[in-house]
């Protein structure tokens, strides 16, 4: 098996790259997230973390994972995002019905191995227990970090994927 499949496997994409960029205004941006803000959210499709804040592309500085854990590299980019690319705020954002909230590491171990057909009992899963404490950690984790300065504020909120709202949690 390959994982180099058949360039059509992508023609959709490309076809509809080539329309976006036939009507490309957002060229010449510099990087910087110009409301000041980054977010910390689950990789999860229905979250679309600039819509859900009213902001607009440039605004923020987005990073996405399973679970929207403030893992080391996104602690990586907060640290890049606060000293180099203008992030004042950081908002650590998981949602509801999340599925690294709802299965433990072994239902995803054995969800995945089935869907593999193969052994993924070796595969680490960042489950979460408790979600809102596991917020708080990692709130805790990014507002403690040596260099993140006191003076960016940090906050945990839960986005509700059924209603579009978010509640601040920590």
């Amino acid at each position: 098996m390959t994982n180099f499949p058949d360039n059509s496997a992508f023609d959709d994409l490309l076809a509809a790259n080539r329309d976006f960029a036939e009507h490309f205004e957002l060229g010449g941006f510099d990087g910087v997230a110009h409301a000041g803000v980054a977010v910390i959210t689950c990789m999860d499709s229905r979250i679309d973390p600039l819509a859900m804040l009213g902001l607009k592309h440039g605004d923020a500085k987005i990073f996405r994972n399973p679970g929207g854990r403030v893992t080391d590299s996104a602690l990586e980019a907060l640290v890049l995002a606060v000293h180099l690319l203008g992030v004042n705020r950081i908002l650590v954002v998981p949602h509801t019905r999340c599925a690294m909230a709802a299965n433990t590491q072994e239902q995803l171990r054995e969800r995945v191995g089935k869907s593999a057909g193969q052994d993924a009992s070796w595969q680490h899963f960042n489950v979460v227990a408790d979600q809102i404490a596991q917020l708080r950690d990692d709130v805790n984790r990014v507002s403690k970090h040596p260099l993140v300065p006191d003076s960016v504020p940090v906050a945990g909120f839960v986005y509700d994927v059924d209603t579009g709202l978010l509640e601040r949690r920590v």
